[in-house]
């Protein structure tokens, strides 16, 4: 996405726009769920917005810039002693980050179906449809800090070595390409053939 700064700074500056749109969303889901299901935490802490900067993280943004896929928003706060059922709604509050950035691409491809977009516009579009993609089906990896984690209850993985597996996921060590990248890639391109076909 940095070639994108010299080659087209207009369509840089629109999609990290869409970059900080879909992280915001993304967090603002988790905390909305949490608050929803009786945990006062991200209200108590001023998460319980639709502001996308409360929910920025400054390496998880630079990282979505830099590969153009992969990325994280600041951890959604939320106390599971707050929660009815803890386990199952650990798992709630985790899939709803994923699910809003299925819903924001669900959203902008029936845009794109009922409106006749120029080409530089449908563009745009689709690229924040492939990025909300992705960003969804990266965080719903079963690997830790990511929202699969606490979706599969994958607590015994918690540990010192977990942000080391997350840097070896997003790594381009295979022939240019991440791990996270071959299992996520065979996912995205049938969601995409279906939201932009």
């Amino acid at each position: 996405m940095l070639d994108l700064l010299f080659s087209n700074p207009w369509v840089f500056i629109v999609s990290l726009g869409g970059i900080i749109l879909a992280i915001g969303i993304h967090e603002a889901a988790h905390c909305y769920m949490a608050d929803y299901l009786g945990d006062p935490t991200p209200r108590s802490m001023g998460r319980l917005t639709l502001n996308p900067i409360a929910h920025l993280d400054p390496l998880g943004t630079l990282m979505i810039v830099v590969t153009g896929m992969f990325g994280w928003g600041k951890p959604a706060p939320f106390d599971p002693y707050n929660l009815k059922d803890p386990r199952r709604d650990t798992a709630l509050i985790a899939l709803a980050g994923p699910a809003s950035n299925i819903i924001l691409a669900i959203v902008l491809s029936l845009v794109l179906r009922v409106i006749d977009a120029p080409q530089n516009v449908f563009f745009i579009t689709g690229s924040l449809i492939a990025l909300n993609v992705n960003l969804a089906l990266f965080n719903l990896l079963p690997v830790p800090p990511l929202d699969g984690s606490k979706i599969f209850n994958l607590n015994i993985m918690r540990n010192q070595n977990s942000h080391l597996l997350l840097l070896l996921l997003i790594i381009p060590i295979f022939g240019g390409h991440s791990l996270a990248s071959l299992i996520i890639s065979p996912i995205s391109r049938i969601l995409l053939n279906l939201l932009l076909g």
